[in-house]
């Protein structure tokens, strides 16, 4: 079982970065329709009245007192009487406002007859019946939205999904569509509308096709792209999606979203320097987009290229990236990777309160200790004041890290003990406890803790693979370590580590061409250096020396300064 290490959040962080790269959609404000796209409403030739005018302060003082139905009903009543679709429309907007559904539908619906040719009132109607579920009802108003101009008809059916999303019968949503689509054969939004509510209705064969006609209708379409390469990805094809979205930019080269869209799934794909070429296109276009130049940086860090990321994180800080605190963390890790070491304790010291800041500590408290200053390093732990439990485990676990890397094994138990004083469910800092005790050989420690954490999370598969593997190493309760890691393998099946633990317990218990075939998969998705020490020593018992070597030597050239390998060849030697 090897030990655990806290994997980089450089790609989440990307991904996370690029997510931001597009753009919003564009709504325009109700009040900006051209007048050319409805008639004026002839208002009803009334007097304002002295109940009228009661009424309508009813309505109004009931809302600005937090009395949301009374406002609703009153204006609703108002405009019912009234028939004044301005009336109506405040009724609409209030009981909207005041989270009155039944109301807001019915005032929709009267505005919308009051004033017909209104766009917004027919949306209004349609929209706020859907949210109520009257599905049938609402049908009329969306027919009417398509059958505008064309502009408003492939707006219409583009918003369709969008304003039937709440609806729980996919399958009938998906017969609405079709009904309100069949009178557009040659409108490609129509079948990008029913390829939508196809997929949603888990009819993926008719989406396609729906889709297919909707590029043929209209070449380039990106909004129709990003759908069909997700639509690939959740078809657990990947390489199809990276075909399709290189293909659709060899014919479409300026298409800056789709080009977004494959770089991240390149970064998905762990295609670090593919995606980083994609993502210096859209640079070129778009050369003052800091998100972009984030994702280009942490790329480069990815590559070990820490001159240009130094450079492209620099440019995102500049041009007003949205996380400043983000961006000087990993320059300060850049710095660090350069051996810049007191421009990297600037770029930490820079890092403000905030979700950056605990790493940003921990960082600089890392290089201190890198420098030999240990105990200036564990003071500036200690003194850095944490939120939250989660901030504070993270700093005990930090301090006892520190510790580790200098060989202090009882000091750092000591500090993991300390900090289980004060939070004794924390999982991570009982794991980490468990893994100190069994360190000082403190078996009873090690179980407790480990068993008081399955106790607290049954679902945590390193729990069960730490107890199992720590049985098997000692070759021990063998029968009960394969059965814990049996049941880690359950819960992370696709886990390297774990499952060079059950190749492990194998080995123990006498079973080494299962042992083998283990390990041999283990190593191929994880090339960790004490996978490859487990691997070599099995093969090595089995007479298999030259193969052994070679898994040995290779395993050293990627981690020279790995003790495991170095002990394991010595062991043989």
């Amino acid at each position: 079982m090897p030990t655990l290490k806290l994997e980089s959040a450089l790609l989440t962080a990307a991904l996370l970065a690029l997510a931001a790269c597009a753009p919003a959609p564009l709504k325009a404000p109700l009040d900006t329709v051209p007048a050319a796209e409805a008639k004026k409403p002839a208002l009803p030739n009334q007097e304002l009245s002295a109940q009228t005018l009661y009424q309508y302060l009813v309505g109004e003082v009931a809302l600005q007192r937090n009395q949301p139905a009374l406002a609703a009903e009153a204006l609703l009543d108002l405009a019912k009487t009234s028939r004044d679709p301005r009336l109506a429309r405040r009724a609409t907007e209030t009981a909207v406002q005041g989270r009155q559904a039944k109301h807001a539908a019915d005032a929709a619906t009267l505005w919308q007859a009051l004033e017909p040719d209104s766009p917004q009132a027919n949306q209004a109607a349609a929209a706020l019946l859907l949210n109520s579920g009257r599905l049938n009802e609402a049908r009329p108003y969306l027919e009417k939205i398509i059958a505008g101009e064309a502009e408003s008809r492939a707006n219409g059916f583009l918003h369709l999904n969008q304003m039937l999303a709440r609806q729980g019968g996919r399958v009938e949503v998906l017969e609405l569509v079709r009904d309100l689509a069949k009178p557009y054969p040659e409108v490609a939004e129509a079948h990008f509308a029913v390829a939508q509510a196809a997929w949603n209705a888990e009819k993926h064969d008719e989406a396609m096709a729906a889709l297919h006609r909707a590029e043929r209708l209209r070449p380039g379409w990106e909004s129709a792209a990003l759908f069909h390469g997700l639509a690939l990805q959740q078809q657990a094809s990947t390489p199809d999606a990276l075909a399709f979205y290189r293909d659709f930019l060899h014919d479409h080269p300026k298409s800056r979203e789709v080009r977004l869209a494959y770089a991240r799934l390149l970064v998905a794909e762990k295609q670090y320097s593919q995606a980083r070429a994609e993502f210096q296109r859209v640079m070129d276009d778009t050369p003052n987009n800091p998100e972009v130049g984030f994702a280009i940086g942490l790329l480069a860090m990815q590559e070990g290229d820490f001159e240009a990321a130094d450079s492209y994180l620099r440019q995102a800080l500049d041009g007003g990236y949205k996380d400043r605190d983000l961006v000087r963390l990993y320059l300060g890790q850049v710095a660090e990777e350069r051996k810049h070491r007191d421009e990297a304790a600037q770029w930490y010291n820079s890092v403000e309160q905030g979700e950056s800041y605990i790493n940003a500590r921990i960082r600089h408290a890392g290089l201190s200790a890198k420098q030999g200053k240990l105990d200036e390093a564990r003071q500036q732990l200690q003194q850095t004041q944490a939120q939250n439990n989660q901030q504070r485990a993270l700093l005990v676990q930090a301090e006892a890290q520190l510790l580790r890397e200098e060989k202090m094994h009882q000091t750092a138990f000591d500090v993991l003990e300390k900090g289980l004083e004060k939070l004794p469910n924390h999982p991570d800092l009982l794991y980490d406890h468990a893994m100190a005790a069994e360190k000082l050989d403190k078996l009873e420690v090690m179980e407790k803790d480990l068993r008081h954490l399955i106790q607290l999370k049954p679902d945590n598969a390193h729990a069960y693979n730490a107890l199992g593997y720590s049985l098997a190493e000692r070759g021990i309760r063998l029968a009960e370590a394969r059965e814990l890691v049996e049941k880690a393998t359950a819960l992370a099946p696709e886990d390297p580590f774990i499952m060079d633990s059950l190749g492990w317990v194998y080995f123990r218990l006498g079973q080494h061409a299962k042992a083998i075939e283990i390990l041999r998969h283990a190593l191929e998705l994880r090339p960790d250096p004490e996978i490859a020490a487990h691997l070599g020593e099995v093969l090595w018992t089995q007479g298999q020396h030259e193969e052994a070597r070679t898994v040995w030597h290779s395993a050293l050239k990627k981690s020279p300064e790995s003790e495991v390998l170095r002990n394991v060849m010595q062991k043989f030697k």
